[in-house]
């Protein structure tokens, strides 16, 4: 049977050996090669990969391409990636001349995150889906008229946000003729055994502050980072009196002793990161997760919400997040559940505990309706004309 049609996803390449941007990228590759595409991986943005080991930029990218040449031959993507070694203008996986011809000869390129500025290789593809992981940053450049945040987006043909809510109720930021589309983190169900046994603790894994991409609107600050909203539930384990493990990675030491003396188990989110495997057994053998959001989706209600929290729900895990105003477009109340204070916050974990069984199911369930690759999926890729 003829495939669908040719798709290029790219990513973060020289990410992932942090385990939630290779799942993030493995859904995308396996839900589309389910639904019969003839998927491909290209990572060419060029910048340096990230060493989770130093927790810094280096120069060597021979250990991310490893683990990239491990991870696709194991999911079933050997000789269907690449990578391009900026600092060496090598490419490894597929040749340069592959490369360029794969992009001519695909019917679209999903530049998953934005990870990748578009050049004038990828603009030989006709479809040139733009999927915003991380809204109101980028509506928020463009509306400022920033001419390269500008020539950035305007190098798309379609474009999706996981902000469900941008341009709806309370949004706050000008679209100025850019025509996004809401989508959500896919998931594919069969990589996430659920059950409802659950663990002891209720977890999440984070990053404690990412800096420099803070940014004003109207004279409005938008922080980037979630330890700002951490901080204003950091006392929830002693008012729930339950077990609550933080995964924390870039953390100061006097950071992580505050955090422990409010009654979280902290970890170093690095022994649960660096391998996929490692992550999905964190994560299945969590309670559930309570976790916060950042504060650039909260306020401007964008409607987001987190692929990791999308994985904890396939594998049968209650959430307890913060209100960005997703509960417009599926619902809360078992399973998934939602806060703007601690007393919601509270009341959540109290509903899960008196039934867990039930919520773990509900969990499940609403991954499967909502979240599952076969249902995202078919939608965005009809709606850029696939």
């Amino acid at each position: 049977m003829a495939a669908r049609g040719r798709v290029v996803v790219m990513h973060f390449a020289g990410q992932m050996p942090l385990a939630g941007i290779a799942w993030q990228a493995l859904h995308y590759l396996a839900g589309l090669r389910a639904l019969g595409y003839d998927v491909w991986y290209v990572e060419d943005h060029g910048a340096n990969p990230y060493d989770p080991r130093l927790n810094s930029i280096v120069a060597d990218n021979a250990p991310n391409i490893a683990y990239l040449a491990q991870l696709m031959t194991r999911f079933g993507f050997e000789g269907r990636w690449a990578y391009w070694d900026a600092i060496r203008d090598e490419y490894h996986g597929l040749t340069r001349a592959a490369v360029h011809a794969l992009f001519r000869d695909s019917d679209a390129l999903l530049n998953v995150c934005g990870a990748t500025r578009l050049r004038e290789h990828h603009l030989a593809c006709p479809r040139r889906l733009m999927i915003d992981t991380d809204p109101v940053y980028e509506q928020i450049k463009y509306a400022e008229a920033d001419p390269a945040a500008r020539a950035y987006l305007d190098a798309h043909t379609h474009f999706f946000t996981y902000g469900e809510n941008v341009g709806g109720p309370g949004w706050i930021v000008p679209l100025c003729g850019v025509h996004w589309k809401a989508t959500r983190p896919p998931v594919v169900l069969e990589f996430w055994p659920a059950d409802a046994i659950g663990g002891a603790c209720f977890s999440t894994v984070a990053t404690w502050e990412n800096k420099g991409k803070d940014i004003v609107f109207q004279g409005e600050r938008y922080v980037w980072s979630k330890h700002v909203n951490f901080l204003r539930f950091i006392d929830l384990p002693r008012q729930a009196n339950r077990c609550f493990t933080v995964a924390l990675n870039s953390a100061p030491d006097d950071a992580q002793r505050e955090i422990a003396g409010h009654g979280w188990t902290v970890i170093d989110a690095r022994d649960v990161s660096l391998g996929i495997d490692a992550y999905r057994a964190f994560i299945r053998g969590s309670r559930g997760e309570f976790t916060v959001a950042k504060d650039i989706y909260v306020r401007p209600r964008s409607g987001w919400f987190s692929d990791r929290s999308v994985c904890y729900l396939a594998a049968g895990r209650p959430v307890v997040t913060m209100n960005t105003g997703f509960s417009r477009f599926y619902p809360v109340g078992e399973g998934l559940f939602e806060y703007a204070d601690a007393a919601e916050a509270l009341a959540a974990i109290a509903a899960i505990e008196a039934d867990y069984p039930r919520h773990a199911r509900a969990a499940r369930d609403l991954a499967a309706e909502y979240f599952a690759a076969d249902r995202v999926l078919p939608e965005m890729m009809t709606s850029a004309g696939l």
